[in-house]
């Protein structure tokens, strides 16, 4: 019975004793409380009409979804700005008869962050994601909206993390 007092005892210790509380996203040190996305210009060579939109709101979401930083138009202690550099389509594999199998859809996009909180966090780089599809259908529609939405998921967690997860 007093190995079992014990025993609770040092469950209770070793429970609320912790380093502090932890947080999946690896966002529990931030000092900033507000945080601002500046216009994603398309300055590709090959222009998608409403891309450079399309990132700005993804970019903004994501950071509001997965912090409880205020999102800003102007004077955000976090500013995220850059612009869309490269929008292509290439064919990756081919048939016998010199077709296009897959074609790849790649975007990159140089993002500047600065943290005036901490400006040893700011840096200026480039993130790139694909998505590949049937060499038999046009970057169109239904094809290009999965595309666009895939890539941009990928590119904005990767921007986060290189930003605020720290991973």
């Amino acid at each position: 019975m007093k190995n079992l007092k014990y025993l609770f005892i040092l469950l209770i210790a070793t429970t609320f004793s912790g380093c502090g509380v932890y947080n999946f996203t690896g966002t529990g040190t931030i000092d900033a409380k507000t945080f601002q996305v500046n216009f994603f210009q398309n300055n590709a060579d090959l222009i998608e009409p409403g891309i450079d939109r399309q990132f700005t709101l993804a970019l903004q979401d994501l950071i509001q979804n997965q912090t409880n930083l205020n999102l800003v138009s102007t004077g955000g202690e976090l500013t995220y700005e850059g612009e869309i550099t490269d929008y292509r389509i290439t064919p990756m594999t081919a048939t016998a008869d010199q077709q296009a199998a897959q074609n790849r859809l790649t975007i990159r996009i140089n993002v500047r962050f600065t943290n005036k909180k901490k400006e040893t966090d700011d840096f200026e780089r480039t993130f790139e994601f694909y998505y590949d599809f049937p060499g038999n259908e046009l970057p169109t529609g239904s094809v290009l909206n999965t595309a666009i939405q895939t890539i941009f998921e990928r590119i904005t967690q990767d921007v986060f993390n290189e930003s605020l997860a720290k991973w």
